[in-house]
């Protein structure tokens, strides 16, 4: 792209504006940026849409998974970023993870640790809070359901054995895999998560249904206790 300082995006050339370019070369040939600064529409005085979002950009160190951990809040940070541009950025985000999720939903079958991975990483993998949760089978290891157990803070969420048993109960579960995060970035399990998952598993066992594995997932990243071998 030709540099243009601080023109703005209409007195750029036809085939580096934004929209322009979209239509002409489809939208696989646009920037991060520039396909924020379509959802946000205007820059500022001084610069125009696109150095905003490059801006917006460079604060989440350029990264889309840091980027969606920011709240309104945050992207209000940025100089230009009102209320409604910041809602519309959380928004288009949102929908990107929504996407993914309704992709893998059509697998429904589970058949290794990376499929429990990129089923849970969109709704887990860029919170700033723990969250558990459990997805439960059948026998044929087809999905039946998945649901979120607790929420808590950075270090740390309250996992209830009652509640979880419960619902596998509920819904004829033959099996379950628990899911949490962490937000630090650090895969490996604590003290807290080995015990909770030794819980359950021998909890399980007393009913007939078995902890097949217990992903821990840290931004792209993730943990399997059946990989290591720890169920």
């Amino acid at each position: 792209m030709t540099e243009y300082n601080n023109l703005r995006i209409k007195e750029w050339a036809v085939e580096d504006r934004p929209r322009e370019k979209l239509l002409k070369k489809g939208i696989q040939s646009l920037s991060n940026a520039e396909i924020i600064a379509l959802l946000i529409g205007s820059g500022t005085k001084n610069e125009s849409a696109v150095d905003l979002s490059k801006k917006i950009l460079k604060k989440a160190n350029n990264n889309l998974n840091e980027l969606g951990k920011l709240d309104v809040n945050e992207l209000m940070k940025n100089k230009g970023v009102g209320e409604a541009k910041a809602i519309t950025i959380m928004a288009a985000l949102e929908l990107g993870r929504r996407r993914k999720i309704a992709e893998i939903i059509e697998k429904k079958k589970i058949t290794q640790s990376n499929d429990v991975f990129e089923f849970f990483q969109p709704l887990v993998g860029d919170l700033p809070h723990e969250e558990f949760w459990i997805l439960l089978l059948n026998r044929s290891n087809r999905m039946i359901e998945n649901k979120k157990i607790s929420q808590g803070g950075v270090s740390g969420t309250v996992i209830d054995v009652k509640i979880i048993l419960k619902y596998a109960i509920e819904n004829l579960a033959s099996s379950i895999i628990l899911c949490h995060n962490h937000p630090s970035g650090n895969k490996i399990p604590s003290q807290a998560d080995n015990a909770i998952t030794k819980k359950l598993v021998d909890a399980g066992s007393l009913l007939d249904i078995k902890i097949l594995d217990h992903i821990i997932i840290a931004d792209t990243e993730f943990y399997s206790y059946a990989d290591e071998g720890n169920l």
